[in-house]
């Protein structure tokens, strides 16, 4: 099945420009042909990334090994553009003459050789969905108007605002009115922890994954690019860092976490200058992820 207009389009993504984003659904309409089968479906990740990170977390949520395998990308692309040479053969498969980076992470259909997804939201949701153990769902509906304010957060108040306060070169003026919604978002996403074990009641949902995948990211990669005061500023937050602390000691989450992979693609890929708050770390993450390993939900 060759990818169309409807499932292939072009979007912007604030860490890594432009690039096509393949929509197919599992199950979601029998004339795409992505039925739910056990062992049709594989992942290709890196958890160097903050999406191929979420993902990698709620497949070990699910406990899917089995039904949905995990391929490894490496931490630093090797291919142009950011892209992976060995996605590049299921790129030209799903878009005819495709020419742009071959990006993870992918949801690949064994069966065609083809691309299902690039969007991790909506992979996560159907790995839950369609091949979950049965317990507590991932993300159930009562939450889901939840789930999406807490990903439009993360996304627009703290990546893309953290990544714009970090910037070196321009006018001042942008830069602090992007430390302004990044406090504003860490600051709402403190009080929906007011009072409740996760980020949207007493059960853990895909909410927590997202949070939690933003906050590693914005004190192993952004924080480097902040003020020192700025940092203190996000420290300052002390339900979302416990949060975030024991959830690192869970293995799902913990085991995922590559430092040093983390690390290795935030100096390759990095344009900016460091500051004073690459200084001020604010969690141990080697500390707190000691000794996990693949088990149970928290």
């Amino acid at each position: 099945m060759s990818v169309t207009p409807q499932t292939a389009r072009a979007t912007t993504r604030p860490t890594s420009g432009p690039a096509p984003a393949f929509r197919g659904r599992i199950g979601r309409d029998a004339r795409s042909g992505h039925y739910a089968v056990p062992g049709r479906y594989r992942l290709h990740l890196s958890t160097a990334c903050p999406r191929g990170l979420a993902i990698a977390v709620t497949h070990s949520l699910l406990g899917i090994g089995d039904t949905c395998p995990v391929t490894s990308l490496p931490a630093v692309p090797e291919g142009p553009g950011e892209g992976h040479p060995v996605l590049r053969p299921l790129y030209e498969a799903s878009a005819h003459r495709y020419r742009g980076p071959a990006l993870g992470p992918v949801l690949s259909d064994d069966w065609s050789g083809r691309i299902v997804s690039t969007h991790a939201p909506d992979i996560m949701r159907d790995l839950d969905r369609h091949f979950g153990d049965g317990r507590a769902a991932l993300y159930p509906c009562a939450a889901e108007a939840e789930s999406e304010e807490v990903e439009r957060l993360c996304l627009w108040g703290v990546e893309e605002a953290a990544q714009r306060a970090g910037q070196a070169d321009g006018d001042p003026a942008p830069r602090a009115e992007a430390l302004e919604v990044l406090f504003g978002a860490l600051d709402a996403l403190e009080q929906r922890l007011a009072g409740r074990r996760y980020v949207t009641g007493d059960q853990l949902t895909g909410a927590d994954v997202t949070l939690w995948v933003g906050l590693v990211q914005l004190d192993t990669v952004h924080r480097h690019h902040l003020d020192a005061r700025a940092v203190h500023r996000v420290a300052g937050h002390p339900a979302l860092w416990a949060h975030a602390r024991r959830l690192a000691a869970h293995p799902a989450f913990g085991a995922h976490l590559d430092l040093d992979g983390i690390a290795r693609r935030h100096h390759a890929r990095c344009q900016g200058l460091e500051a004073a708050g690459a200084a001020v770390q604010i969690l141990d993450w080697a500390a707190h992820t000691e000794g996990t390993r693949e088990g149970r939900r928290p």
